[in-house]
C-alpha cells in the first residue's frame, strides 16, 4: 500500500496593526515518496560533509605537557596552505611565536624561551621552538575596600567568592575573573553600585610569583522603592508592581529584577521589556530607589488567515489540547492583545476543514492570582470527523497553570462539552462493529503536571522530562457513568560523548481508563496510538486494531515507547536511528501482547532556534491497511 500523500499547497499569514561577573585576559506531515528521495539525498549530503585539512600556521616544537601544546596550537592557528617561499616561512613563524609568547604569559609562564624557525628551502617549512620555563604561582590575593568599606560580615562573605588561593598558577584570565566575582559578590548583596578601581599585579621574576592587589569600591547598601513604568501602551501600573518579587524596604537583589522581566517576557504581548534599577540620584528621600520598568507593545490588534490542502492526518499538539487535523482547511485568528491592562490576550478563531473545524475564543491571562499562575478560558463550537469518530459539540473550558522554576509547571481545570456523537464501535459482548449515536454531556476535571529536568527545550542532550494528566470525567445524557483517564510520560537523554556529539534518548508512555466500559466511554476519550507524536512508521490512530471497515478501534489502555540514538554530523547535521513501538489495550491495565513495531532513521538541521529534523519510519509488522512507511517533518526533536 503506498503511503499517504501530503500536499501542502499555500500557508498565508497576514498581520496587521503592529557589570559582567567574570572578565577575559584574551508533529510532522506525511509527504509523498518524492520527499522521500530528497530525505535521503539531505542525509546523504549530511553523512558525506566534511571540514577541508587545513595546515597549521607553524609547527611547534619543545618539550611540553600535551595540553599546553594543544593550547598554544590553538593559538597559532591554521592556514590554507603551506608557505610559498622562505620569506612567508618566516612571517608566519614570527607571527606564530609572537601568539604562543602571549597565550604563555596569559597562562603565567613568565620566563618562555621562544625562537623563531624556517627550515628547507624547495619546500619551507615554519617552526616555533619553544621552552615554556617554569609556571609562575599565584600569592595570596590582596582585596583594599575603598572607603566606605562594606560591613565586615559582608566583606569576608564577599572575600570568599574570589576564588583564588596562594598556589594557584598565575594565569591572567583567573586574576581578571576574580576581580568580577568581587565585584559580582557585592552585587548580589545588596551594593548595586559596586566597581572595581585599577588593579595592581606584580609579577615577581625572582620568587617566580604573581600577586595580585584589587581595588574595590563597594558603595552604599540599597534598598529597594516601588516600581516606576514607562510605557506608552495601556498596562496597568499597579499590575505591575504586584509582579514585582520583593516589598518597599527590601535590599537589592539583581535576581528579583531579571525575575521580574522575566515574568514580564512570558505573557507573549511585549516586543520588549526593560528592567533596571534607578540611576543613585534618583535615591528618594528614605533612601530607597525605585526600579523603572520600560515596555514596548506589540500590535494590540493581528489578523491572521491560513490555507491548508492535504490529504493525510497528523497529532497536532497546540498548548490545550491536542486534536486531529488534516485534509483541506481554511482558516483565520482575531487576536486582541492587552485588552484589560494586565497583558492579557483575546483570540477569536475560525476553522473549516475536513477533520477538525471550530468557531472560538480564548482568553489568557497570566500572572492571574499570582505570579507565574496563566489562566485560560475558552468557549469552542467543534465539529470533529476523524476515522474513528464524528463529533460536533459545544465545549467550555478553564485552565490554571502555574509555573515551576523556568520550565516545570502544574496545572487544573474543568472542561464542559455538550454535544451529539457518531461513532463506529466494537461490541466486546457480539464481537461484531456497532453504529452508536449519542448525545452527551460531559463535565471533566483537569489536573496536570510536567518536570523538565532537561538541558534545551528543542534539542535536549541531558536530563529528564515527566508529564502526568489525570481528568476525571462525569458523563450524562443517552449514557450516564464515571470515569477516570490518566496517562504519564516519562523521556530522558543520556549524553555518551563528551558535548553531548551523541545522545541516547528514550521515551515511555502509559495510559488508563478507570471506571467505564469500552464501549461507553466516548470516542474521543479512548486512547489511540500511531503518527508522528507517538509511534512512527503508522498512520495517525493506526497502531490498535480496525474494525472491518478499516475505523480505527480506540481502547481502554495505552503503551508506547521510543528509543534513539542521535549523532552530530559537523556544525549544522545530525542524524538519528529510532526503534518505536505501541500497543492498545481494551482492559484497565497495559496489554503488551499486541506490539506493533517500527523502525527508521532521520536527519537534522540545526537552526539557532532549534533543529529542523525529517524522519522516515518503516512499519516492521506491516499489515494490510499499513502504509510502507511514513515521513515527518518538524521543528524540534521527536521527544
Amino acid at each position: 500500500m503506498a503511503p499517504p500523500v501530503d500536499a501542502t499547497l499555500a500557508r498565508l499569514h497576514l498581520s496587521k496593526g503592529r557589570p559582567p561577573a567574570d572578565q577575559a585576559a584574551d508533529e510532522g506531515s506525511s509527504l509523498t515518496p518524492r520527499p522521500a528521495l530528497f530525505l535521503s539525498s539531505v542525509a546523504g549530503f549530511a553523512l558525506l560533509a566534511s571540514t577541508a585539512a587545513a595546515d597549521p600556521r607553524a609547527q611547534v616544537r619543545g618539550e611540553m605537557d600535551a595540553a599546553l601544546r594543544a593550547q598554544i596550537e590553538r593559538a597559532i592557528g591554521e592556514v590554507d596552505g603551506p608557505p610559498s617561499n622562505r620569506f612567508e616561512a618566516r612571517r608566519r613563524a614570527r607571527g606564530a611565536m609572537e601568539a604562543a609568547e602571549a597565550l604563555l604569559r596569559s597562562e603565567g609562564y613568565y620566563q618562555p624561551v621562544l625562537e623563531d624557525v624556517v627550515e628547507g628551502e624547495e619546500t619551507p617549512v615554519a617552526i616555533v621552538d619553544i621552552t615554556p620555563g617554569p609556571r609562575f604561582a599565584l600569592t595570596e590575593p590582596i582585596v583594599n575596600w575603598v572607603e566606605p568599606p562594606p560591613a565586615p560580615p559582608l566583606a569576608e562573605e564577599v572575600r570568599g567568592d574570589i576564588g583564588l588561593k596562594a598556589g594557584d598558577p598565575g594565569r591572567a584570565v583567573d586574576v581578571l575573573s576574580a576581580e568580577g566575582r568581587l565585584v559580582a559578590g557585592l552585587t548580589r548583596r545588596g551594593h548595586a553600585d559596586a566597581r572595581a578601581e585599577p588593579r595592581r599585579v606584580v609579577v615577581d621574576h625572582a620568587t617566580l610569583t604573581v600577586q595580585p592587589t584589587y581595588n574595590i569600591v563597594a558603595g552604599p547598601l540599597v534598598r529597594l522603592d516601588g516600581v516606576r513604568l514607562e510605557t506608552r501602551g495601556p498596562t496597568n501600573a499597579n499590575w505591575v508592581a504586584g509582579l514585582a518579587p520583593w516589598s518597599e524596604g527590601e535590599v537589592y537583589d539583581p535576581d528579583d529584577v531579571a525575575e521580574l522581566e522575566r515574568r514580564l517576557l512570558e505573557t507573549g504581548v511585549y516586543d520588549g521589556v526593560g528592567v533596571a534599577l534607578a540611576p543613585a540620584d534618583q535615591t528618594r528621600a528614605d533612601g530607597n530607589r525605585p526600579v523603572v520598568v520600560t515596555l514596548t507593545d506589540r500590535p494590540r490588534w493581528i489578523q491572521e488567515a491560513g490555507v491548508t490542502v492535504s490529504t493525510s492526518r497528523a497529532t497536532v499538539t497546540a498548548g490545550r489540547a491536542t486534536s486531529a487535523t488534516g485534509g483541506s482547511a481554511i482558516e483565520g485568528l482575531w487576536t486582541w492583545h492587552n485588552r484589560f491592562g494586565r497583558a492579557d490576550t483575546l483570540e477569536f478563531h475560525a476553522r473549516l476543514a475536513d477533520v477538525d473545524s471550530r468557531l472560538g475564543v480564548d482568553l489568557k491571562l497570566p500572572h492571574w492570582r499570582r505570579p507565574g499562575q496563566t489562566l485560560t478560558m475558552g468557549a469552542a463550537i467543534v465539529n470533529e470527523d476523524t476515522d474513528a469518530y464524528r463529533r460536533f459539540a459545544g465545549v467550555l473550558y478553564a485552565d490554571a497553570r502555574q509555573r515551576l522554576g523556568k520550565a516545570s509547571w502544574y496545572s487544573y481545570g474543568v472542561g464542559v462539552d455538550v454535544g451529539q456523537y457518531d461513532e463506529n464501535r466494537f461490541d466486546p459482548v457480539t464481537q461484531l462493529p456497532l453504529d452508536i449515536t449519542r448525545n452527551l454531556a460531559l463535565v471533566t476535571l483537569r489536573g496536570g503536571a510536567y518536570i523538565d529536568r532537561s538541558d534545551d527545550p528543542l534539542d535536549p542532550r541531558s536530563g529528564y522530562r515527566l508529564l502526568a494528566n489525570v481528568q476525571p470525567t462525569a458523563v450524562s445524557g443517552d449514557d450516564s457513568l464515571l470515569f477516570l483517564r490518566a496517562d504519564a510520560q516519562a523521556t530522558a537523554y543520556l549524553p555518551l560523548q563528551e558535548g553531548g556529539r551523541t545522545v541516547l534518548a528514550g521515551r515511555v508512555r502509559v495510559g488508563s481508563i478507570v471506571g467505564g466500559e469500552e464501549l461507553t466511554i466516548p470516542s474521543d476519550r479512548l486512547f489511540y496510538s500511531g503518527g508522528g507524536g507517538s509511534v512512527r512508521g503508522f498512520e495517525y490512530q493506526g497502531v490498535g486494531p480496525r474494525l472491518p471497515d478499516g475505523t480505527p478501534r480506540g481502547g481502554l489502555s495505552l503503551f508506547e515507547t521510543s528509543v534513539e540514538v542521535r549523532r552530530d554530523i559537523g556544525r549544522s547535521f545530525g542524524a538519528v536511528v529510532f526503534v518505536d513501538a505501541g500497543a492498545i489495550g481494551f482492559q484497565e491495565t497495559p496489554n503488551f501482547n499486541n506490539l506493533r513495531y517500527a523502525a527508521g532513521f532521520g536527519v537534522r538541521y540545526k537552526l539557532p532556534f532549534g533543529p529542523i529534523r525529517a524522519d522516515i519510519a518503516f512499519p516492521l509488522d506491516k499489515r494490510d491497511r499499513d502504509a510502507d512507511f511514513q515521513i515527518y517533518v518538524s521543528i524540534g526533536q521527536a521527544f
